[in-house]
């Protein structure tokens, strides 16, 4: 079980073992001495550029960076970088690789990821780029699954909210195509849609397209939540319209499989009640938290230094 991979842009550049080969080391990091761990990156330095707002994800590879003996160097607002003067992505990441051992790159844009790494010669690792794809978040909630469920196959996955916009929904929808006997149920309005591409690419799994939940709620192992983002909406009024289209709580989860676990890429509005969080159903911040051990196997394997 090898990793393949120079880069970490899209899901669909993964194989099966690819995969795999994260989520074991990240079981390993896991288990790893902080004293041994702090070894493993020593004296590299990893650029973190964040041309887009991020909490979670910036803060967990900073974490990640830092724990593995890593320095980081970069910044967390675009407004601050020689962006806001003209100069171009390439240019900007032709630059950064002078610095660095690796880059880890959040963008507005679409394929802005994949742009990054055709002119780098240092690894990068694509932290979320506009609508399209947000790899590292697949892997924490693959391994957030398999850590709960012991496997990631023959599992029955909802995924309700935002479709058409929700990078996280997109990229994990193709890692759970990989794996044999899983069923796709997609729950949105109709202006929120999954595209239709990748519903087609997701034909092993064979999605079922509804905007009602709770009919599905008796099947579900796993209810992947997704925030309805109104920084993606070219028309506010269109975001007006469906913003309280799905709102989980304590009460429609009642209807629920027994043993449904509720994920969420966060942050969350409304989409989840509070009165979730102190039940057993509740997955979200322990899956957030999963996301050091992850990012740590990923930095670990792209830099490849053995320790």
């Amino acid at each position: 079980m090898g990793f393949s991979l120079t880069d970490c842009v899209s899901i669909a550049d993964f194989s099966k073992s690819d995969l795999l080969a994260v989520l074991s080391e990240a079981k390993r990091m896991e288990g790893l001495a902080e004293e041994k761990k702090r070894k493993l990156l020593e004296g590299k330095i990893v650029a973190s550029l964040f041309f887009e707002p991020s909490t979670r994800t910036r803060l967990s590879f900073e974490t990640a960076i830092q724990r593995l003996g890593a320095r980081v160097i970069g910044f967390a607002d675009a407004g601050v970088s020689s962006a806001k003067k003209g100069e171009t992505l390439s240019d900007t990441i032709l630059m950064v690789e002078q610095y660095s051992d690796a880059i880890v790159m959040r963008h507005s844009i679409d394929g802005a990821a994949r742009r990054a790494a055709e002119v780098s010669s240092k690894p990068v690792v694509n932290a979320g780029d506009g609508s399209n794809q947000h790899p590292t978040q697949t892997l924490l909630d693959l391994y957030t699954i398999q850590k709960k469920f012991g496997r990631l196959d023959k599992l029955n996955i909802g995924m309700v909210g935002d479709l058409k916009y929700g990078r996280t929904v997109h990229s994990l929808a193709a890692a759970l195509n990989l794996f044999d006997g899983n069923k796709l149920f997609l729950v949105s309005p109709e202006s929120l849609k999954m595209p239709k591409e990748i519903v087609r690419e997701c034909g092993k799994m064979n999605p079922v397209e509804s905007d009602s939940l709770e009919q599905f709620l008796p099947q579900l192992d796993v209810l992947y939540a997704t925030r309805i983002q109104k920084e993606r909406f070219p028309d506010e009024v269109e975001y007006e319209k469906v913003k309280d289209a799905y709102v989980i709580d304590q009460k429609m989860l009642e209807k629920g499989k027994k043993g449904l676990q509720v994920m969420h890429p966060l942050p969350r509005v409304n989409e989840i009640s509070t009165d979730v969080d102190s039940t057993p159903h509740a997955l979200y911040f322990e899956q957030a938290g999963n996301g050091i051990p992850v990012r740590e196997a990923l930095l670990r394997l792209l830099l490849g230094k053995e320790k």
